[in-house]
């Protein structure tokens, strides 16, 4: 799932598993339903994320969503965290006495890994062809075929060369 903006094309997913402080078992029923599920989706919508997919267990949830380029993980897992927090402990008072002691709701750490659709190896391999693909091309000439299968305007972004000189993005 390709994103863009003005100046990019990017594809930038990633997976987020966090957990309740002391895990515990507390999204379910009501709290799950209600307000983790639709909670995240509004940040996403707010944020401009795209929620690819999400899963809640009683004491973890798995996020898997899509960011642009210009916003930091860090960040994404900070909102996700904090909105969160605040619109559970509204929505159940009772949950913040009893469970988490006028703390905070999430344990402090997490993990983020990232996804695309172009495997580490293939990347190694198009970097790699690049140093034996040096010449100069031509305008007007087609591009020769790179990795196997992709050709240097297969990439997302990937520049076009034009009589004259002149390089525009591929569409």
């Amino acid at each position: 799932m390709n994103g863009k903006t003005n100046h990019c094309v990017y594809n930038i997913n990633y997976h987020i598993v966090f957990c309740p402080k002391y895990r515990h078992k507390v999204i379910t029923g009501r709290v799950e339903e209600d307000t983790v599920k639709l909670t995240i989706q509004e940040i996403c919508n707010t944020y401009g994320y795209t929620l690819i997919q999400m899963e809640t267990m009683p004491d973890h949830l798995h996020i898997f969503l899509s960011a642009p380029p210009t916003v930091a993980p860090t960040g994404i897992v900070r909102k996700l965290k904090s909105i969160t927090a605040n619109k559970i402990f509204s929505a159940f008072p009772g949950l913040k006495k009893k469970y988490f002691w006028g703390s905070g709701m999430w344990s402090r750490g997490y993990y983020i890994g990232t996804a695309g659709n172009v495997s580490a190896e293939t990347i190694r391999k198009y970097i790699e062809a690049q140093k034996s693909f040096r010449k100069e091309v031509k305008p007007g000439e087609p591009v020769q075929k790179q990795c196997g299968q992709e050709t240097e305007s297969s990439f997302p972004g990937a520049s076009r060369r034009h009589p004259g000189g002149k390089v525009s993005p591929a569409p």
